[in-house]
């Protein structure tokens, strides 16, 4: 089966989504299947178009064969000699942009045609007019958490469009039917690898916390950063390395240290014994690592994002520096309800596989391609 993804953003460009496709393209291709990404060129991809593309496959020294087609217009990876990327420089933002990305696409509707199964992760405007150019072609969405709080009545008009004009999608995360209506054929909330054991033996700094996420609103830092500082006055030598990158850099810096954006943070977990995480992805690989979780919301939306989960109980959920920080402390003198905790979490993470999600977009595909 030919596979066609487009995605807002993948590798060089690091988060939670461009991740999740990497996995289940890599997870496909392992299967037989051929697969091929659409994607918006970045800053990252034009600082990088010379150099190795970075995948998971980096951690196997696995060599990287950049193609370039047209410079001005996109630029093509490949890696494994498998999984392609094309990489559409779609411009500014503005009102514009949609049209020049349906002109982008237009001139490479070459890979509609051939595709014979196209999913949309979040971003299923770009490929609005070809829906009805392409009027039998099977497309799918999968939507991945939400844009901003207050919801704008635009963004949940166009969620109920892509919903409508899909044949069928996946919701990460059940709080998704409750802000967007959306009927979802699956919920899931995304899987992790379970390549880290949890022994006290392996844990460098005895009291300590990992962040590994974008600095700004989203991931809650602020809410931890204020948290630390209220567990530094109980414990002294409590430790917090944050992983990521944005706009909160420069501030977080001068209170903790920050190493930007890595490939693979998760690996960070084996010597932290506490996880600062509150998206979806961070949480299961912080599960999986037999790591307790402390998670943050700061609206509503991201309190049903957190609270409606099947983990939930599993976790810490605060919307308080301070209530995070004596909960912390709690755990660091009760040692064993923190194990009893991290054990209950594993009982449910174990079973979010890679493999497990790649069957359930097949799935999705052969029951409503009929």
């Amino acid at each position: 089966m030919r596979i066609l993804f487009f995605t807002p953003y993948f590798y060089p460009h690091i988060g939670g989504v461009e991740k999740h496709v990497e996995k289940i393209s890599r997870k496909l291709l392992e299967k037989g299947h051929k697969v091929f990404l659409i994607t918006q060129k970045t800053l990252d991809q034009e600082i990088n178009q010379n150099s190795s593309c970075q995948t998971d496959a980096q951690s196997d020294n696995e060599a990287k064969k950049i193609k370039k087609i047209d410079l001005t217009i996109q630029t093509e990876h490949k890696f494994n000699n498998k999984l392609e990327i094309l990489y559409l420089d779609f411009g500014k933002e503005g009102k514009l942009k949609k049209f020049r990305i349906w002109l982008l696409l237009w001139k490479n509707r070459n890979f509609i045609k051939q595709a014979d199964v196209i999913h949309c992760h979040d971003v299923f405007i770009w490929y609005l007019p070809f829906r009805f150019l392409f009027f039998n072609k099977p497309i799918f969405t999968t939507f991945h958490g939400y844009e901003e709080y207050p919801l704008r009545k635009k963004t949940i008009l166009i969620r109920k469009l892509s919903e409508i004009l899909s044949y069928g999608n996946i919701c990460i995360g059940d709080f998704i039917k409750k802000w967007y209506k959306t009927k979802p054929d699956y919920v899931s909330y995304g899987a992790a690898k379970k390549n880290i054991k949890y022994q006290i033996s392996n844990i460098k700094y005895k009291n300590s916390a990992v962040f590994f996420g974008r600095l700004d609103e989203q991931t809650g830092i602020q809410t931890y950063l204020r948290a630390y500082k209220l567990i530094k006055k109980k414990i002294p030598d409590f430790n917090f390395l944050v992983i990521g990158d944005g706009k909160y850099r420069t501030q977080i810096g001068k209170d903790v240290e920050v190493i930007g954006f890595k490939k693979n943070p998760e690996k960070y977990l084996q010597h932290y014994r506490f996880a600062f995480v509150s998206r979806y992805l961070s949480i299961l690989e912080a599960m999986a690592a037999k790591r307790l979780v402390f998670a943050v919301y700061d609206n509503p939306i991201k309190r049903d994002y957190l609270k409606m989960s099947p983990f939930a109980k599993g976790i810490i959920i605060t919307d308080s520096s301070k209530e995070l920080s004596e909960r912390v402390i709690y755990f660091i003198n009760n040692p064993q309800e923190e194990r009893d905790m991290v054990e209950e979490a594993y009982k449910w993470v174990k079973d979010q596989t890679w493999e497990n999600m790649v069957n359930t977009y097949l799935r999705l595909w052969k029951n409503r391609s009929k």
